[in-house]
């Protein structure tokens, strides 16, 4: 997973802790809920200028924007990290993905 997908799910779980919409916390950071989207989405690779926007309107420091963990715990988190991994795959990837799960879930 790319350092830009982390950080786009570390924003959404920030956002979400605050209980923020997207459209919510564009109107604070100054740009547009598409944006926003894409960001969390791993789509967009924010400057560091969005970034600290971002931070302050979550009302954290910056350096817990970039707390991204590989080995993450919280089951809510993992299954945002699989949805957000499968989100855009190709069908013959996602039939695989599903035989893989069967096989490690069974």
């Amino acid at each position: 997973m790319k350092t830009k997908d982390l950080i786009g799910i570390r924003i959404k779980h920030l956002r979400q802790e605050r209980g923020l919409s997207q459209e919510a916390l564009s109107e604070k950071v100054g740009i547009s809920p598409k944006y926003i989207s894409s960001i969390e989405r791993g789509k967009e690779n924010p400057t560091l200028d969005i970034i600290i926007k971002l931070a302050g309107a979550l009302q954290v420091d910056i350096e817990d924007v970039f707390k991204i963990s590989h080995e993450e715990s919280n089951p809510k988190k993992l299954r945002d990290m699989i949805n957000h991994l499968i989100a855009d795959a190709e069908e013959g990837k996602l039939q695989f993905v599903v035989k893989i799960l069967r096989g490690v879930i069974r």
